[in-house]
């Protein structure tokens, strides 16, 4: 994962997941924080964590022209979108990258893995979104004690359900 610019200490998929989950901002955070938090999700190459708003906002534009074009589903883009449309082009980022299967989300924070400033998940070419069954306790921001990471509680990305 990411890491701390200030402590050199690695970000935690769990705490990201929690991270996600507080970020109200973040109208799909639920599924971006399930989606994290599965044990099949892995922290992917991520050849340049640092990155800026100006160069987050340029990317993502182009890339939100090129979801529709190839009919790419996505949680979070919009949200990203408006979040950095309020920020300095300056503004240093860090971006984590995280893949299982065909999806990838790509996760916009401030530095310390706290403060999630956008995220966007996504899959292949006309790959629906994964289903991700999201227990109670991880549908509200965890408290100090919270188990939202337990091996309990992990989720099956996999899981499909018939309708």
């Amino acid at each position: 994962m990411g890491y701390d610019s200030r402590s050199a200490m690695p970000i935690s998929q769990c705490q990201l997941a929690a991270s996600m989950l507080a970020a109200a901002h973040i109208a799909e955070r639920h599924a971006i924080a399930a989606f994290i938090a599965d044990a099949a999700t892995r922290p992917a190459p991520n050849p340049f964590p640092q990155t800026s708003v100006g160069a987050v906002r340029q990317v993502w534009r182009q890339r939100a022209a090129e979801f529709r074009s190839f009919d790419i589903t996505a949680a979070g883009l919009t949200c990203l979108l408006t979040a950095l449309s309020g920020l300095s082009v300056d503004e240093a980022l860090v971006q984590e990258i995280l893949r299982a299967g065909p999806h990838t989300a790509n996760v916009f924070h401030r530095g310390d893995g706290c403060e999630i400033v956008g995220a966007v998940l996504y899959g292949k070419p006309g790959v629906d979104l994964p289903t991700l069954l999201t227990p109670r306790a991880t549908r509200r921001a965890p408290g100090p004690r919270s188990r939202a990471c337990a091996t309990s509680e992990q989720l099956d990305l996999f899981v499909h359900t018939a309708l």
